[in-house]
């Protein structure tokens, strides 16, 4: 009786990213049906794990939250008749699982009276049936050896599947979790990922999705009216359901063309002085209305009449937070930030703005390269990209003067937390470095997707480098920033 896990929960179970399984997958290592991994395969691939030992995935898992700023969340359980729904479908299933045990018992009650009976009319072959009695005995008295790692790994994933529920987004194949008392909308948000929503509140319907699969249930009231046509097709809002099972839903996932302009009041949360001439301006947004943006894109800010554009720097996976990377210079809005402004001061913002985003049909590796503060949209794409865990290796170039990297200790938090992630900090003597010695150690870029931030000399002469390494001219990514 085969028991199938889909690639995402078996990343879970065992501590190893999404992107590392389908690589295993594609060479061999691992089996799989329709993207599934049978419990027998789990086991045999990974015969190490200790499922009942998750000390050190806890750990690892602890450093990759701290290592890209997501906010750590309380492991709450589900809305309470969510769980009790989660609870009898599972019930259910292994009901049906103990049913299915008890008839296969029955067909051995039935095949060991069917020997006999045979043995009695051929008495020739009475000892080679008797022989066969006994064996088939002993293998269903026989504990295989794999048996106790079998039913620890069963009961962890069904533990697992009540307190979070897998998503299935069609057609772009995006998966997350659902954790707690989230909506399935706010679930997405944090993941990353970047499906279309208006208010977030049941009044403008914008987060209306089709159910394809599963069981949903509305845990959250909305005024917007759903025709009883629709909601026979499964439709419903993100907004005001949570997944009772894991779900499949037919939902669009929007690119920056997709993104419309927003008018968003900010509380300053923190002000973080990066050095003596540069400064990370942490915001918060009202709950009732969250910037919708994709990594690489940036705002306008503005301040007591100042106003100026600035890159976002975090990644949308962190709910109503903010950060952006602002420089002294002699422009008003960046003496505003350094002089004036305080904490739960309000900040005005417009936006988002800007193509320079994650290509998220790609799952080729990664180079990204950014010079000194514009550091910032790199910031902000690599931390999408794990949170999505969007490609299978990833390498950071960071150009900078001596002492100029002022987020080292993060990126090297990231190369310590993820196996597939490489930084390479580069230190400028004077002028701009040649193209030619910042990808000295890419001599063949054909397989990678490139996304480069900095000034316009440093993008053109490093975009003909990169072609000249063989990247597809399709897969490079720049952004002149001033």
């Amino acid at each position: 009786m085969a028991h199938y896990l889909p690639l995402s929960r078996v990343a879970r179970l065992v501590g190893v990213s999404r992107a590392e399984l389908q690589r295993m997958v594609r060479n061999g290592e691992m089996d799989t049906y329709d993207g599934q991994v049978d419990m027998a395969e789990l086991l045999r691939v990974f015969p190490a794990v200790h499922w009942e030992d998750d000390g050190e995935y806890a750990r690892v898992e602890e450093i990759k939250r701290k290592a890209f700023g997501k906010r750590i969340m309380d492991r709450v359980l589900p809305d309470k008749e969510v769980l009790a729904e989660r609870l009898f479908e599972l019930g259910k299933e292994f009901a049906g699982a103990k049913s299915l045990l008890l008839h296969y018992d029955q067909i051995f009650g039935w095949l060991n009276w069917k020997l006999d009976e045979v043995a009695e009319d051929d008495r020739a072959s009475a000892d080679a049936l008797m022989s066969i009695k006994i064996w088939l005995r002993q293998q269903l008295d026989a504990a295989p050896d794999e048996a106790a790692r079998g039913k620890a790994l069963l009961a962890e994933e069904s533990v697992m599947r009540v307190m979070a529920a897998r998503v299935l987004v069609q057609p772009s194949g995006h998966e997350f979790f659902v954790e707690g008392n989230d909506t399935i909308l706010e679930a997405a948000l944090k993941a990353g990922i970047p499906l279309n929503y208006g208010c977030s509140n049941g009044n403008c319907g914008d987060c209306k999705v089709r159910l394809l699969s599963g069981q949903v249930r509305k845990v959250h009231p909305h005024d917007f009216p759903i025709k009883e046509a629709e909601k026979s097709a499964g439709a419903f809002l993100m907004c005001s359901y949570a997944p009772i099972t894991d779900i499949e839903i037919e939902a669009g996932v929007s690119g920056a063309e997709d993104i419309p302009r927003q008018e968003v009041t900010t509380k300053v949360k923190w002000i973080e002085r990066l050095n003596d001439d540069l400064i990370a301006l942490h915001l918060t947004t009202p709950r009732s209305k969250r910037l919708r943006f994709l990594a690489g894109q940036y705002v306008t800010l503005e301040a007591g009449g100042a106003s100026a554009d600035h890159y976002v720097a975090s990644c949308p996976c962190d709910d109503r937070q903010l950060s952006l990377h602002v420089r002294r210079d002699n422009r008003p809005f960046a003496r505003k930030v350094f002089d004036d402004l305080r904490k739960e001061d309000v900040v005005n913002l417009s936006g988002p703005a800007g193509r320079f985003v994650f290509n998220m049909e790609s799952r080729a590796p990664v180079l990204f390269i950014a010079f000194e503060e514009a550091f910032a949209p790199i910031n902000s794409l690599i931390q999408h990209a794990m949170s999505l865990e969007l490609s299978e290796a990833m390498h950071l170039l960071w150009v900078a003067e001596a002492g100029g990297h002022y987020r080292d200790n993060l990126c090297r938090s990231w190369a310590d937390a993820y196996d597939n992630f490489r930084y390479l900090p580069l230190v400028r003597q004077g002028d701009m470095p040649a193209s030619a010695d910042i990808l000295a150690e890419f001599p063949d870029l054909s397989g990678f997707e490139v996304y480069a931030a900095g000034p316009e000399a440093f993008i053109r002469g490093l975009k003909l480098a990169a072609l000249a390494a063989g990247l597809p001219e399709s897969r490079w990514h720049g952004e002149i920033v001033l």
